[in-house]
């Protein structure tokens, strides 16, 4: 089984859809997204459209998701991210908000293998930054790879002794690391439309069960485009200018 996971695509549709050239459907057998499909981003509505059409395995909800719908308050966003959640928010169609409204918190149980969550595993608005942070996570998972987002930091974490902390850097296109089922794996694909590492490119993962390997990607997308959407929308230029700096 071959799984595509992406998070925190925040309305960028020009970074999707590179992402979904870059790994097209014969390339992977089920889609999981991780949250924040919406907030940010200049075209909400055609992000929900082109994961809604891929019919994906699972989608779990994000705090942008819930704040846009009305399922949370915005009193935790900063002024930036409040006025993005706004606009979002009057932008989207009463069917795209209902969409929202109706997807499933983290965590959940994808298979024997794997589950998914937005932040952690026992609150799914907490970022997991900290080492140690991500280790306490990873004692609360059920199954051996749990896969997580939020923080829009690519990164995967191996619990046992021994075993690496890779993040992501502005120098791989792709890098591929060697599983243990019997171990515990915590991995962030890292974000598709808001990157927060240094690397303005594109993040995603691919998790080939068969060959128990981790392939983390970034990949180049058309950043100007998405910027001129967000200026076009009057939304603050700061939500376009980090773009360029994957900040």
């Amino acid at each position: 089984m071959r799984y595509l996971v992406i998070s925190d695509i925040h309305g960028n549709l020009p970074a999707l859809a590179a992402v979904l050239r870059d790994c097209p459907p014969d390339q992977y057998d089920r889609l999981l997204v991780l949250g924040d499909l919406v907030g940010y981003g200049a075209e909400p509505g055609a992000v929900i459209d082109r994961i809604r059409a891929l019919a994906p395995h699972v989608v779990v909800r994000g705090n942008h998701d819930k704040a846009i719908c009305g399922v949370m308050d915005l009193l935790a966003f900063n002024s930036h991210a409040r006025e993005a959640a706004e606009w979002t928010t009057r932008a989207l169609s009463p069917a795209h908000l209902a969409y929202l409204r109706d997807l499933p918190a983290g965590p959940l149980l994808v298979d024997d293998v794997l589950e998914v969550w937005h932040g952690s595993p026992a609150d799914e608005d907490a970022y997991l930054v900290w080492i140690d942070d991500i280790r306490d996570a990873a004692a609360l998972g059920r199954r051996p790879l749990c896969l997580f987002g939020h923080t829009h930091v690519q990164g995967a974490y191996g619990s046992g002794e021994g075993h690496p902390v890779v993040e992501s850097g502005d120098t791989w296109t792709r890098t591929t690391l060697s599983i243990r089922l019997e171990d515990r794996w915590l991995v962030n694909p890292g974000s598709v439309g808001q990157p927060r590492d240094g690397d303005p490119r594109a993040a995603y993962a691919m998790v080939d069960l068969g060959a128990r390997t981790i392939t983390l990607h970034r990949i180049q997308y058309d950043v100007a485009a998405a910027q001129a959407a967000i200026r076009a929308a009057g939304l603050p230029d700061l939500l376009a200018s980090r773009l360029s700096e994957g900040r």
